[in-house]
């Protein structure tokens, strides 16, 4: 008989890596003290990351594995969070920690995107499900704030960004899917200047709760004259309960759950088909006012964006729990004799870490988690710069935001693609008890699943990047990406320690630019079934080279300080984890960048050019 679910933490995270990344590496106090970021300082950004690990280890972490077990359940038209949930949603809200990088102007604490960062790292990682809701209400608000009217930034920013409302993204149709431009919800425009809503909506996370009062969806839905695809698309705010001005909960506003999805993972999150109108009663208004019509994808795309950055956190999150978890397991779990000792029966069981295939599966996964992690500070600390500088020099904004613009899809695909094999590996590395629910890493594996789907499927990340990003700016964003990168490989290639993994990034980049060269020429010679068909590969290339780069520039870093540590101190050994963790991904990781190249190189046709008939004969 299986053990009963316990109420046990089992979250880990490493701040002693956060704090290197932020304040080490990307040196986030040059920012500090001064607007927008003058409350803020290293002690109050310590503080924060320290407390709000505290504090999911005690509020979150216990409830995950027991949200995974009881799941959501749909009882008379309405959804019922699992035991525990609405609890710790008064208490995350009361904590503070959704509304820290909030703009003061509605309550937050304004802190900078790599703080909120981090701390959304620990709150996804403590329990990815139940974040979900919260993660949506602020998306959703933090829209109605960009692009709202006065007074529906006054009716929803706060109650949404404080919790007291929730809200959710609603894109996805039954007949569509990925194809947004083919929604048919429907927008009648009433003689008051509301419109009524009429139409279905699937795989909406969050869709229906029990955790807030309200739901304020965004729904993206076609007026009669509208033009045809994305276009023709208009995004209304449609709350579940009709409200007065003053925010009042009024009458229904007949917005009803048709189904909950049964799912692999993220069971504590519930999935919702919701349908607007069914009684022909539900009404919505336009995100900005009647002037804003058709432009619902720009707007939702400030959503999208925020949301890709998340669901990268996310994956990273459970990864490095997963990681951490398999490194504590591997310290404690003795089996077989050391391989010195192969011959010897009666040789005495060592650690597993003590075994070499253990210790290449748990650098592999240090390796890539840290490297994800600094991708995501790379990414957020480009947002910090751009807010700072912000009417001062907007160059430089320019600059900032073009590399935040590629850095997007690279996040997001290669967060959630490499956190799902990152909790795999875990797994493998605790061998068969991994695979049970004793240990933590099944459910990160099964709730990491679903992030390479959602948020756009990560192919549609590739084609964002091959099809949008790289030529961005006439191609000066990623000019300027290669120019960085250059910069630390002729300032580091004769490094005494890393120089030759430094070369190799050097010899990357020609690769990575010979791939971009053949998507051009693909492009302007009409040869455009080869794009979609290597995008993904180009952007795993990319994220790849990036996520080296990174780990490369923390390493030199690492190595410096080091020297001015005695060797029995613990940040000796932290230091050394970076160059070894820097060098494995530089040794056994990179060289696929150029292999990668070279099969963009052979323009292989054959999922192209076999007949539909003969993938199977059934």
């Amino acid at each position: 008989m299986s053990k009963p679910i316990q109420a046990i933490n089992r979250y880990k995270a490493d701040l002693r890596e956060m704090l290197f990344l932020l304040f080490e590496q990307f040196r986030l106090g040059e920012l500090l003290g001064k607007p927008p970021f003058e409350g803020w300082g290293e002690d109050e950004v310590r503080t924060a990351l320290s407390e709000c690990y505290r504090w999911v280890r005690e509020v979150t972490g216990p409830l995950n594995a027991l949200g995974d077990v009881n799941g959501c359940k749909l009882e008379d038209g309405h959804v019922h969070t699992p035991p525990g949930f609405k609890e710790a949603w008064k208490k995350l809200y009361e904590a503070g920690w959704k509304a820290i990088g909030v703009d003061p102007e509605h309550g937050g604490a304004g802190a900078p995107r790599s703080v909120q960062a981090l701390i959304e790292e620990m709150l996804s990682g403590s329990n990815t499900a139940f974040s979900m809701y919260s993660g949506l209400a602020y998306g959703a608000s933090e829209v109605i704030a960009v692009f709202g009217t006065p007074e529906q930034r006054a009716l929803y920013c706060e109650r949404m960004f404080g919790g007291t409302w929730g809200g959710t993204m609603c894109l996805t149709e039954p007949q569509a899917g990925s194809d947004v431009g083919a929604a048919r919800t429907r927008a009648t425009r009433n003689p008051d200047g509301t419109y009524k809503i009429q139409g279905t909506k699937i795989f909406i996370s969050g869709g229906d709760h029990d955790l807030a009062g309200n739901i304020v969806h965004l729904v993206l839905a076609r007026t009669p004259d509208a033009p045809a695809g994305t276009k023709g698309l208009t995004l209304f705010i449609v709350p579940k309960i009709r409200t007065d001005e003053s925010g009042k909960l009024l009458e229904s506003n007949d917005v009803s759950v048709g189904n909950i999805e049964h799912k692999m993972g993220i069971n504590g999150s519930s999935t919702c088909v919701l349908n607007f109108g069914e009684n022909d009663n539900c009404i919505g208004v336009p995100v900005g006012g009647e002037a804003k019509l058709n432009q619902g994808m720009s707007q939702m795309f400030r959503m999208m964006n925020g949301a890709r950055i998340a669901v990268g956190l996310q994956g990273l999150s459970v990864a490095s729990s997963a990681y951490l978890n398999a490194l504590e397991y591997a310290k404690e779990r003795k089996q077989g004799a050391s391989i010195r000792n192969w011959k010897d029966a009666n040789a005495p069981r060592v650690p597993i870490i003590e075994h070499p295939d253990v210790r290449r599966m748990l650098l592999d996964m240090k390796a890539k988690v840290e490297g994800i992690r600094a991708l995501a500070i790379k990414l957020t600390h480009h947002q910090d710069c751009a807010t700072a500088l912000a009417g001062k020099d907007d160059a430089k904004v320019a600059y900032h935001q073009g590399q935040i613009d590629l850095l997007v899809p690279l996040i997001k695909a290669y967060g959630s693609d490499q956190g799902f094999r990152i909790c795999e590996t875990a797994i493998q590395t605790y061998g068969g008890a991994g695979y049970t629910r004793d240990y933590p890493v099944e459910q990160y594996c099964r709730d990491a699943k679903i992030f390479s789907i959602y948020e756009g499927t990560n192919h549609i990340q590739a084609m964002d990047l091959v099809g949008r990003k790289l030529g961005q700016a006439g191609g000066a964003n990623l000019q300027a990406f290669a120019a960085d990168v250059g910069r630390f490989v002729a300032a580091h290639s004769a490094h005494p320690t890393l120089g030759p993994a430094v070369k190799r990034l050097g010899t990357a980049q020609e690769a990575l630019t010979q791939a971009a060269m053949k998507l051009l020429m693909w492009f302007q010679t009409g040869n455009l079934p080869m794009v979609p068909l290597t995008a993904n590969r180009f952007l795993e290339m990319m994220a790849e080279f990036t996520v080296a780069w990174m780990l490369l520039e923390g390493a030199t870093i690492a190595d410096e300080k080091r020297k001015n540590v005695a060797p029995d101190h613990p940040d000796w050994f932290f230091y050394t984890g970076k160059v070894a963790a820097a060098q494995y991904y530089a040794r056994n990781v990179l060289p696929g960048v150029q292999e990668k190249a070279r099969l963009l190189e052979e323009e292989d046709r054959s999922a192209l050019d076999i007949p539909d008939a003969a993938f199977a004969t059934v």
